[in-house]
């Protein structure tokens, strides 16, 4: 399935003319490109779909990384003025944070030389990476797990399970999209702005229509914030993990609130062998496990009730 970003010029208009102009001859569906990657003295390179794509200075296409064009240390400047509206200082907050959300849910990593205040990044200075990650909703591609994640018309405690770059966020925001429009009161710890890619406040995603979001904000504090204030029925939250958000969703579910979560993990096994996911395993707080694998991102490889059954298995 196809992602919503149908048109690319919120993408273009991130870019200097010089590397737009490139992008631009590429001709590109735009719903197939995931990210745009700009590393000083290194080539210009294009994620689409499952593979890379070098871009000489032609603009055109080349499977030879010594003929792509080499990325200046002016090009990432340009780039990230053009990130920042020409206004750098604006966002100063973000950048320290490693990231910065555009309009269209777009966000764009930022790395370099990080300067500490004590053990607070201060900010980060000599940013040459970018990586321009395109937004993509891709809506309906929840439908083949619903009938094993929803009985008697509530969600169950789902821990969504997959390797890096394999779909786990747009699985989880499509959950979230069918559950708050089917009637279920969400709360959304968006710490990192990949669920709901919050601009301004506003969500950019489809999210649903009975979704209240915490962006930016840490997953541990949010989550409880969420229930202390919002009265949710369901919390959402990506890449959970540490000590401080397994403590929080064992405070969650004792309030009577039901848990949605995403975890980075090869298989149920490896996450069971995670310090702080076993935790919660074994305290058999998750009802069902969906593992993403296969050659596909968003790929579902198995399902799982929470003494481990395999539910389905998927080609």
């Amino acid at each position: 399935q196809e992602g919503k970003c149908m048109c690319g010029e919120d993408v273009l208009r991130l870019l200097p003319v010089r590397i737009r102009c490139m992008v631009e001859k590429l001709k590109l569906d735009f719903s197939r490109l995931w990210e745009i990657r700009l590393r000083v003295n290194s080539p210009f390179i294009l994620r689409y779909e499952d593979s890379e794509i070098y871009v000489d200075s032609r603009g055109m296409k080349t499977d030879d990384a010594a003929k792509a064009y080499i990325v200046t240390a002016r090009d990432v400047n340009d780039t990230l003025e053009c990130v920042c509206n020409h206004s750098l200082y604006a966002y100063e907050d973000e950048i320290r944070q490693g990231f910065v959300t555009v309009c269209g849910g777009h966000r764009v990593g930022v790395a370099g030389k990080i300067i500490l205040d004590g053990n607070r990044i201060k900010c980060i200075r000599h940013i040459s990476f970018l990586n321009i990650r395109v937004a993509h909703e891709i809506k309906g591609c929840s439908n083949r797990v619903m009938q094993y994640i929803v009985s008697d018309g509530r969600l169950l405690n789902t821990l969504i399970v997959s390797a890096p770059c394999h779909g786990k966020t747009t699985l989880l925001r499509d959950i979230i999209r069918v559950v708050s429009n089917s009637g279920t009161t969400v709360g959304v710890v968006d710490e990192r702005s990949e669920i709901a890619a919050c601009y301004k406040g506003i969500p950019q995603n489809d999210v649903g229509i009975r979704t209240d979001v915490l962006d930016c904000c840490p997953k541990a504090a949010g989550m409880m914030m969420l229930v202390r204030t919002m009265a949710p029925e369901l919390i959402a939250v990506d890449e959970i993990g540490g000590p401080a958000d397994v403590d929080a969703i064992f405070g969650v579910v004792n309030c009577g609130c039901r848990l949605l979560a995403t975890a980075h993990g090869y298989s149920i096994d490896d996450v069971r062998e995670r310090t702080g996911i076993r935790r919660l395993v074994e305290n058999r707080v998750f009802e069902r496990y969906v593992v993403l694998g296969g050659e596909k991102a968003g790929q579902v490889s198995d399902i799982f009730d929470g003494q481990g059954n395999r539910l389905c298995w998927c080609e």
